[in-house]
C-alpha cells in the first residue's frame, strides 16, 4: 500500500506535516498520485488540484482540521459536500471537529492528533542568555501569540476565529497591571494586533519571518503562551508550548481540553483564574513524538489496505 498526500503549497503548518510524513514513512509513502493506492487530502482546501480521476479510483482519506460554516448554505459548506463526494474516511484532530463531522456525515471518522518533532521543539535551560540574545530584559513579563491575526484580504481585519480581539484585551489587562510587559508576535499577518497594541502603547516585539529554530526559543522564554482562538483545528502551537515547557493557557477550542490541564482552560472573562500546568500538558504531548505519534496514522492506513 502507498499513500500520497497532497499540500497547501503555503508554508504553512500543514507542509510541515506533509514533509514530516514523507521523511519517516517512505516505506509506506509515495510522491506520485498516478503510482499510488490511497490518496490523503491532507489540505482540504486545496483538494481542487488534484485530478478527479484518481479521487473517484482510489481510497480517499480528507483530514479536517476544524468545521465553520457561517451560515446553513454557505460557500464552506457547499464546498465540503462537492469534496465528500470523493471521500471515504475522515480523519479529524480533535473530539470537537469528530463532534461536529458527525453532525454532516455518516463515513468513517478516526480521531489523531499530529505528531511533534521534538528535533524541533525542545526545552533550553539557559533562559538568561537566551533573553539576551533576543534583547529582552530580564524583568521582562512575555507573553506570546504566534497565530496570524489578520484577513488576507485587506491585513487590516482581524480573523475573528483567531481570538485577536480577546488577546488584546488580555494583554491591556495585564499590561494595566504589570507595565513590565512585552508582547512577543511570530509570523506573517500580525497586522491587527501590532496595529492595536501601538494604539494601546503596549511593547511588543514582531519576528515576522523567524525559522523554526527562531521559534522554539521564542517559546522557551515565554512568561506564557496564550490561545485566544474561538475555532481551531489544533492549534500545533498547544503542543508545541506543551513539549518545550512553556507555561500555556487556551480557550476551549481544538485539542486544549485533550492536551491541556483543566485549569489551563479558560473563557475570556475569566482569563486570569486560569493557570499553566507544564508538567500535565508535557506528559500529554510527549506520547505524540515523532516516531511514536505517527504510529496510529500508520495503524489505520495498513488496515484499510487489508
Amino acid at each position: 500500500m502507498k499513500i500520497y498526500l497532497n499540500k497547501a503549497g503555503e508554508s504553512w503548518v500543514v507542509d510541515r506535516f506533509r514533509q514530516d510524513w514523507y521523511k519517516h514513512n517512505s516505506d509506506i509513502s509515495t510522491k506520485s498520485i498516478f503510482l499510488s493506492d490511497s490518496i490523503w487530502i491532507i489540505s482540504p482546501w486545496t483538494w481542487r488540484n488534484l485530478p478527479k480521476h484518481y479521487l473517484q479510483k482510489k481510497l480517499v482519506i480528507c483530514t479536517i482540521h476544524h468545521i465553520d460554516f457561517k451560515t446553513s448554505g454557505s460557500i464552506e459548506e457547499k464546498e465540503f459536500y462537492k469534496r465528500d463526494q470523493y471521500v471515504d474516511i475522515y480523519h479529524v484532530i480533535s473530539s470537537k471537529t469528530e463532534e461536529e463531522l458527525k453532525k454532516i456525515t455518516n463515513k468513517k471518522i478516526f480521531k489523531i492528533p499530529f505528531w511533534v518533532d521534538s528535533s524541533i521543539w525542545y526545552f533550553i535551560e539557559d533562559k538568561i542568555n537566551l533573553r539576551k540574545k533576543y534583547k529582552f530584559d530580564d524583568k521582562d513579563y512575555l507573553i506570546g501569540s504566534f497565530q496570524r491575526d489578520t484577513e488576507g484580504h485587506d491585513l487590516k481585519s482581524p480573523k475573528l476565529i483567531k481570538g485577536p480581539d480577546i488577546f488584546l484585551e488580555i494583554s491591556k489587562n495585564i499590561y494595566n497591571k504589570n507595565k513590565n510587559l512585552k508582547v512577543v508576535l511570530a509570523g506573517k499577518r500580525r497586522n491587527y494586533l501590532i496595529n492595536q497594541l501601538e494604539l494601546n502603547g503596549i511593547p511588543y516585539a514582531h519576528f515576522e519571518m523567524i525559522p523554526e529554530k527562531g521559534l522554539n526559543e521564542l517559546y522557551n522564554l515565554l512568561d506564557l503562551y496564550i490561545v485566544s482562538s474561538r475555532i481551531e483545528g489544533g492549534p500545533q502551537a498547544i503542543l508545541e508550548s506543551s513539549i518545550v515547557k512553556t507555561p500555556i493557557v487556551s480557550t476551549d477550542v481544538g485539542i486544549a481540553k485533550e492536551i491541556l490541564h483543566p485549569d489551563s482552560i479558560y473563557t475570556p472573562e475569566k482569563f486570569f483564574k486560569a493557570k499553566a500546568n507544564i508538567k500535565f500538558a508535557y506528559e500529554n504531548t510527549k506520547e505524540l513524538l515523532i516516531p511514536q505519534g505517527m504510529e496510529k496514522f500508520r495503524r489505520v492506513f495498513l488496515q484499510d489496505e487489508n
